[in-house]
């Protein structure tokens, strides 16, 4: 029987050094395998998975990740709350890279990608309000407290990738008045909402989307890399922070995204 966890942070490679007493968990999933092992430890008193959503290597594209496999071995392994960090682009002059943002609703422009586990059948589960509004209260609490610039709010829009929009495109999403971009975000939120699982996007804005500022280059992911990789310690502290104040019982509206609804084989 492996290791069970009631968090999960779904991340990238920068944050496998914030979990103690480490094991590497395989789980078979109706979906096939998930993006990597998922690596089980402790984060003082909590016990917390983390899996790396593009594998090991930043191996899969984001069209390319198993998004279904990696949520359902991580609801195997009793996750209910999970702490999403990922890298966005900025939509708003006023967002400037290396700001962190906790957006409170989302936008789908992703195309063709498996994004329910309710492959037949008439169900239907609510998802107006994308984010956890507790786990997102925590967050922006605990950064307060640290000193950390965070900003609660937001819309992300989630676009296919693994293309950068163009000046038209990058436009069009600001004059909506949505305030990031990503490529990542959907279908994760909607499969953990499916599950039950409290989910919360903690966004760290790496650039400038290409209508947001007139210069010559666009985005390069030389650039986006670059920033993610100099802000990531700043994210993982931040984290690792606030994993020991999420709620041990949870009385939010995810925990009962699910009533009177069943999962297929779960």
């Amino acid at each position: 029987m492996p290791r069970t966890a009631d968090v999960a942070v779904i991340g990238g490679s920068g944050f496998y050094s914030f979990l103690t007493d480490v094991t590497q968990v395989v789980i078979d999933t109706p979906y096939g395998p998930t993006s990597g092992p998922v690596a089980v430890g402790s984060i003082g008193e909590r016990s917390v998975a983390f899996l790396p959503r593009h594998g090991p290597g930043h191996v899969y594209p984001p069209h390319r990740i198993p998004y279904r496999a990696n949520l359902w071995a991580l609801d195997q392994l009793g996750v209910r709350q999970v702490l999403a960090p990922c890298a966005v682009g900025s939509l708003r002059a006023d967002i400037p890279p290396g700001a962190v943002v906790l957006p409170d609703q989302l936008v789908d422009r992703t195309l063709g990608r498996a994004q329910t586990f309710y492959d037949s059948g008439a169900v239907h589960v609510g998802f107006a309000d994308p984010y956890c509004p507790v786990a997102r209260e925590v967050v922006a609490d605990v950064a307060a407290a640290r000193g950390e610039p965070c900003l609660d709010g937001g819309t992300m829009v989630v676009i296919e990738g693994p293309r950068f929009s163009t000046r038209a495109e990058s436009r069009w999403y600001a004059a909506q008045g949505w305030s990031l971009i990503n490529m990542t975000g959907h279908p994760e939120a909607v499969l953990a909402r499916e599950l039950g699982m409290c989910y919360a996007a903690v966004a760290l804005v790496t650039d400038y989307d290409a209508g947001v500022e007139d210069d010559d280059s666009g985005v390069t992911q030389e650039e986006v890399f670059r920033v993610f990789g100099e802000n990531v310690s700043r994210l993982r502290d931040l984290l690792e922070a606030v994993v020991p104040r999420l709620p041990g019982q949870r009385n939010c509206p995810c925990a009962r995204a699910l009533d009177g609804i069943e999962l297929p084989a779960r």
